[in-house]
Formats: C-alpha cells, sequence, structure tokens
C-alpha cells in the first residue's frame, strides 16, 4: 500500500507534507524559483522605460534596431503622433501588460497539452533567451516577444501549481503559502531593479540586461532540481472522459471573471508607481545621498522590499484577528487593498501639488511612501485573489482561469502606458487624483458583492451553509 509519507502525489492530496516551515517542500522550490525568474523579470523592466528614452530612442541607435520604425508607425496610426517619451510609456504599457495577457494561452496549454510543469520550462526557456537578446540593441523587439510568450507560459501555470500543493479544503494555508510565494517574488522585484540598475549605471545598460539572462537561468536550475516535489499534472487526457462544467461551474467563473475585471482598475494605479512614478522622481526627487545621486531605477527595488518586508508582519496580524473572529475574509482582504492602494496615490499628491506651484527636489520620502502603501495593499488583495482562482476554479479550468486573473494585469499595464501618456498633458496633482479614484471605485465595488460572492465562491463543503 502506498501512503502519503512515501508518495508525493497522496500527501499533496491528503496536505500531510508539512516540511517546510509547516508547508509542502515544493512550496521551497516554487518560491524559489519565482524569487530568481522576478528578479530576471523586475531587473530588466526597472531598466527599461529610462533605456528607451536614454539609448535606443536616440537618433544613432534606433535606425539600427530591426523593426522599430515600423512598430513605432503602426503604433502611431492608433494613438497619433507621440513625443519619444510618450511613445516610451506606450512600449512599457504593451510590454508590461502582455506578460500578463500571454498567461491566458499558457494556461490552455497546459491544460490541454503539455501539463503545467513542461510549460513552466518552455516558457522559462524563451525567457532566458529574450534577456540574452536584451544585451544587444538591434534586437530588441525579438526579445520582447520572446519574453512577452515566454511569461505566459511560465507565470500563470507556477501559480497554479502552489494552490495544487494543498487539498481544497485547506483554504487557511493556501492562502498564507500564497503570501510566502508573493514575498520571495517580491525578493527578487525587490534585488533585481537594485542589482541591475547599479550595474546598467555603471557598467553600461547591456551589462544589466545580462544580468537578468544569468538569473532567469538559476531560475531554470531550481525548478529542475524540485522536480519530484512539484505537484502532478493536471491535464486532459485524449480518450479520458472529463466531467462537464455544471450549472454552478458557470456561476463560479462568471463571478470569477468579474472580480478579474474589477482588479484592472486599481492595477492601473499601483502599476503606475513604476511608470509615471520613475519620471517624477527622476525629475522632481532630490536623489543625492552623500555626494552621489541615487540611480532612479533603483526606486523600484523599493516595491519588493516592502512587499516582503510586509508579509511576516500582515501574516501575523490576520493570525491574531483570526483567534479573535475578526479576521477579514476573502472579499474584505480584496477591497481593503484596493483601498489602501487609493490612498497611496493620495499621499503622492502632496509633493504633486508642491512641483506644479513651482518646488524642485521634493524630499525622497514621498516616493518610498508611494510605493510602502502600493505594496501594503498589494499584499492584502493579490495573494488573496491568487488562492481564491486556484481553490475555486473549477479542475477542468483551472490554469486557464489562473492565466485570466493574470489578464486583469494585462488590461491595467496597458492603461498605465495610455495613462502615462498623459504625464506631460495634465497637472501631477490631477495626474494622481485620478488614479485613486480608480482603485477607490473598485473598493466600494466590493463591499458591495462581498456577501453574495463570498457565499457563491465558498469552499464546496460549505458552500450554500
Amino acid at each position: 500500500m502506498t501512503s502519503a509519507a512515501t508518495d508525493p502525489d497522496a500527501a499533496f492530496a491528503s496536505g500531510t507534507d508539512r516540511s517546510f516551515f509547516g508547508h509542502p517542500r515544493g512550496l521551497a522550490y516554487l518560491a524559489f524559483t519565482e524569487a530568481w525568474e522576478r528578479f530576471s523579470f523586475y531587473g530588466m523592466q526597472g531598466l527599461l522605460l529610462l533605456y528607451m528614452i536614454q539609448r535606443l530612442l536616440t537618433p544613432e541607435v534606433m535606425g539600427g534596431v530591426f523593426g522599430l520604425a515600423r512598430f513605432r508607425a503602426s503604433l502611431e496610426v492608433v494613438t497619433g503622433p507621440l513625443s519619444d517619451q510618450a511613445f516610451a510609456s506606450q512600449v512599457y504599457g504593451l510590454y508590461s501588460g502582455l506578460v500578463y495577457f500571454t498567461p491566458v494561452f499558457g494556461g490552455l496549454l497546459a491544460d490541454r497539452l503539455l501539463g503545467q510543469r513542461r510549460t513552466v520550462i518552455a516558457g522559462a526557456l524563451l525567457m532566458a533567451l529574450g534577456h540574452v537578446l536584451m544585451a544587444f540593441d538591434g534586437t530588441f523587439l525579438v526579445a520582447m516577444l520572446l519574453l512577452i510568450v515566454g511569461t505566459g507560459c511560465l507565470k500563470g501555470n507556477i501559480a497554479v501549481q502552489v494552490g495544487h500543493l494543498y487539498p481544497p479544503e485547506d483554504e487557511s494555508r493556501r492562502t498564507r503559502a500564497f503570501a510566502i510565494f508573493s514575498a520571495a517574488i517580491n525578493f527578487g522585484a525587490m534585488f533585481g531593479p537594485l542589482t541591475c540598475g547599479i550595474l546598467a549605471q555603471a557598467y553600461g545598460w547591456h551589462v544589466g540586461f545580462g544580468c537578468a539572462a544569468l538569473l532567469m537561468l538559476l531560475a531554470i536550475v531550481v525548478y529542475v532540481s524540485g522536480w519530484k516535489y512539484l505537484p502532478p499534472d493536471r491535464r486532459r487526457v485524449k480518450g479520458v472522459h472529463q466531467p462537464r462544467l455544471t450549472g454552478h461551474d458557470w456561476k463560479v467563473i462568471g463571478a470569477l471573471l468579474l472580480l478579474s475585471a474589477i482588479a484592472v482598475l486599481p492595477a492601473v494605479a499601483y502599476y503606475q508607481e513604476s511608470n509615471s512614478g520613475l519620471l517624477f522622481i527622476e525629475n522632481s526627487v532630490d536623489r543625492g545621498l552623500f555626494g552621489w545621486s541615487i540611480p532612479t531605477t533603483t526606486f523600484n527595488a523599493l516595491d519588493g522590499f516592502f512587499c516582503m518586508a510586509l508579509v511576516p508582519p500582515l501574516i501575523a496580524w490576520w493570525r491574531a484577528q483570526s483567534k479573535r473572529g475578526s479576521e477579514p475574509g476573502d472579499m474584505g482582504k480584496i477591497a481593503i487593498g484596493y483601498l489602501v492602494i487609493a490612498l497611496a496615490s493620495l499621499v503622492i499628491m502632496i509633493p504633486a501639488n508642491l512641483v506644479d506651484q513651482g518646488a524642485t527636489g521634493v524630499s525622497p520620502l514621498w516616493p518610498v511612501a508611494l510605493f510602502a502603501l502600493n505594496a501594503l495593499g498589494f499584499l492584502y488583495y493579490w495573494p488573496t485573489l491568487l488562492a481564491l482562482f486556484s481553490r475555486a476554479a473549477p479542475a477542468q479550468v483551472n490554469a486557464t482561469m489562473m492565466g485570466m486573473l493574470y489578464f486583469s494585469l494585462f488590461a491595467g499595464n496597458v492603461l498605465v502606458g495610455v495613462f502615462g501618456g498623459w504625464w506631460e498633458l495634465m497637472s501631477h496633482t490631477r495626474f494622481w487624483a485620478f488614479h485613486a479614484a480608480l482603485a477607490f471605485g473598485p473598493c466600494v465595488l466590493m463591499l458591495l458583492i462581498a456577501r453574495p460572492f463570498a457565499r457563491l465562491l465558498a469552499p464546496k463543503e460549505t458552500a450554500g451553509g
């Protein structure tokens, strides 16, 4: 007889594997894989906007970039003429959005053909090649395409595997696992921009991009080394009957799609910190430190730092609330997250108003506050959504629905680029007030739908109870 102690699949099903600080050992491999993958991703992304403005779009370089002139002309057919800053913001937004659009197709590929593990490997290899090509100006667009497709294969499927480590009824541990997973992500989000930004300033843009490529290769090594501890693939097998989606399943799918749609606007407010927020820091914040100018790109590390540093106290706070019976449910946590993100934009309005009135060199503590509050809001809503989708989505479309959740980040990041183009056209105060409203409206909507959605998306054992 096979026991949970000797069979990894049985351990996943029973929830008995607690060898990693009370969690399955597979969580460690998934978390560290994502940490190094995000190190490379955010390291490259932290350089992207200023690299385009300060090097790629200069007259002596842009003519040698394969396909760039045609791509810009095609984009301007839709948007009208764009300044270099507006064009760079559009490209940044499109890239940041598309890496969250393609997980839908990565989920379909995993659900129907390859399974989650092989799809993750394919995505990681494509991303590694994309990072290598970013080290050359001429292959910029090819590199971006490979990174977009590769992230689509990897992103949603590795998150799905975290959820599959736990039995359906283990909702509490699953939510905390996603908080730990998010902390690992933000280890990369902190050190990636910091390391790649410093290397780029000291040795040139392409050294920074090369560092991202090396860390992506490390992510592949970590993932493969933990292969036997990963949850078994869940995909359709030809000739094997798959249960049809029930009416309740379709209601759940509809509710999850609506939650994904609501998440679009807070994502805009959150991710704008890395687009127009960087332009604000570059032009209006005093970055001097003991005679050295702090690279603007390294401010992106603050997001990862706060998202990592805030996880332990936040989990402790939730546990304390749980003991008192006052821990918010999923809908409440999501609403709180949106409210805090709205507050972040309201706070940055204060220095923005000073700049509008002619001030220069505002305190760097203001962007620190922006990143800290955004990180807190993100930790309230995003791990909660990940855990909710991984548990509640029907098994037949589980990876696909996780991809649909990432689709909200696609739409949000595309809008980040669109709204980023307004930076030169409106006052900074109005710009951030607009983004505060983008997060506050969904907060109110979440409060309105909280009860019926909580009942619908409850675990089957308690649904309708």
